[in-house]
């Protein structure tokens, strides 16, 4: 069955709309697109939303696009005891580690094993697109102190 229809209705695709009921009752209702926003979710989430699209078109027989927002996957910290909006303290010792124990002023999780793998000491690690920039100090397998 082709719309009649000259635009296109985009749905983003998050955890509120993530199984093959909601996917599918969004395209009845009239989402021609679904964006696959690759800053949230792993691999594995997105593939299987790609999976329930694709299962979708062999259900009803008709081609469904799909968007990629390829900016790709952010790296995102742990959550902090008290999320009051604190701004870090220009020159402070600030650690970043493994332990998910919620952060505070001092320190917050970093849960990405790859980027310490990575990390020398002098090495600068850019936070918030950039905006914040800390200089690693001492860094191991599962911490960075900058």
């Amino acid at each position: 069955m082709k719309r009649d229809r000259n635009v296109k209705i985009v749905a983003t695709l998050g955890p509120a709309s993530d199984d093959y009921e909601m996917i599918r009752a969004l395209h009845e209702a009239g989402a021609d697109v679904f964006r696959l926003n690759m800053s949230h979710g792993d691999h594995a989430e997105i593939a299987v939303r790609h999976a329930i699209i694709r299962q979708i078109e062999v259900d009803i027989g008709r081609p469904i696009a799909i968007l990629a927002d390829l900016q790709g996957p952010k790296l995102r910290v742990g959550v902090f005891a008290d999320d009051d909006g604190r701004d870090l303290e220009v020159g402070a010792a600030f650690r970043m580690d493994m332990d998910d124990t919620p952060g505070d002023a001092t320190r917050v999780q970093l849960p990405h094993t790859e980027i310490f793998a990575a990390l020398e000491v002098g090495s600068a690690l850019l936070i918030n697109d950039g905006k914040i920039r800390v200089k690693v100090l001492e860094c191991g397998a599962d911490f960075a102190n900058c």
